[in-house]
C-alpha cells in the first residue's frame, strides 16, 4: 500500500510552464465504484491533483487473478532508483517514447498499465495575452478514462513502499479543441483518454500496439470553459474518500 504524506491542496508555481498536463480533479471514489464496478475504496486524497500528490488509480488487482482495484498512488513516476522530486516532470510520459525513457521503460515493458479516473484536466490558454486556466471534460458528463503506467518501489521517501503513476500523452497539433491551449508555438499534446470498452483490455495490456487507443478525441466530445485558479489562501480543500 502507498504511504506518502498529502501534498496541501493549491498549485505549484511552475504550474503554467509545464508542456502538458500538471493538474487535474480525480474523480471520487463513489464515482469510480459505480462507474467502473469496483468495491467502494476508502483513502483520501486532495480534490485536484498536482505532481507529487496522492490520488487514485486502477489497475489489476496484485492478489486476485482477473480482477481490478482502486488505489492510491503519487501523481509523477518514481522509480526506485530516482529522488521523490523527479515526479515533478515525469508526471506525463509521451507515447512516442515511452518504452525507452529510463524513468518509464521498465512500467512499460512489465505491462503495468493503469487507468486514471478523472472528472477533468486542466490547461493555460493564451488567448488573452496571458495564462489562463481552463478546464477540460467530457460533454456527456461521464468520469475520463486516461491511459496510464504505474511503478513500484519498495521504500520511499519514509521508508514505506510507494506506488506512483504518469499519464500517457499524444501529438494534438491542429485539434480543434487543444490547440487552443499552452503558449503560441508550442508542441499541442493531448492525454490518452479510453473508450469504456478499451479498459480491461487496456489494464491487460491487449491494446498497447492498437493505433485506435492513441488518436485523439474528436473536440465534439469534450467540453472546455475557462475556469481559473482560486487565489491563494482560498485553494480547495482535500477531498474526504466517502461521499
Amino acid at each position: 500500500m502507498t504511504h506518502i504524506k498529502h501534498a496541501p491542496a493549491g498549485a505549484p508555481e511552475t504550474r503554467y510552464h509545464t508542456p502538458m498536463c500538471a493538474n487535474y480533479t480525480p474523480t471520487r471514489l463513489d464515482a469510480i465504484s459505480q462507474h467502473h464496478g469496483l468495491e467502494h475504496a476508502l483513502f483520501n486524497f486532495p480534490a485536484e491533483a498536482f505532481p507529487g500528490y496522492l490520488a487514485p488509480i486502477i489497475r489489476e488487482s496484485r492478489e486476485v487473478t482477473g480482477a481490478i482495484e482502486c488505489v492510491p498512488a503519487m501523481f509523477g513516476m518514481v522509480p526506485h532508483w530516482a529522488d521523490t522530486k523527479l515526479a515533478r516532470q515525469t508526471y506525463n510520459a509521451r507515447t512516442e517514447t515511452v518504452a525507452t525513457k529510463p524513468s518509464f521503460r521498465n512500467a512499460w515493458k512489465r505491462n503495468q498499465f493503469c487507468i486514471v479516473p478523472a472528472d477533468n484536466f486542466f490547461e493555460p490558454c493564451y488567448e488573452t495575452g496571458k495564462p489562463v486556466r481552463w478546464r477540460i471534460s467530457a460533454a456527456e458528463g461521464t468520469p475520463l478514462g486516461i491511459a496510464g503506467i504505474w511503478e513500484w518501489r519498495a521504500a520511499g521517501p519514509d521508508g514505506l513502499p510507494l506506488l506512483s503513476f504518469s499519464m500517457l500523452t499524444i501529438n494534438a497539433d491542429g485539434h480543434p479543441l487543444m490547440d487552443r491551449f499552452h503558449k503560441p508555438g508550442d508542441e499541442k499534446r493531448m492525454l490518452v483518454l479510453l473508450e469504456p470498452q478499451q479498459y480491461q483490455g487496456w489494464l491487460e495490456g491487449a491494446l498497447v500496439n492498437e493505433e485506435e487507443v492513441y488518436r485523439p478525441w474528436d473536440a465534439e466530445k469534450l467540453v472546455a470553459v475557462a475556469d481559473p485558479m482560486p487565489p491563494r489562501g482560498k485553494a480547495k480543500e482535500a477531498a474526504p474518500a466517502l461521499f
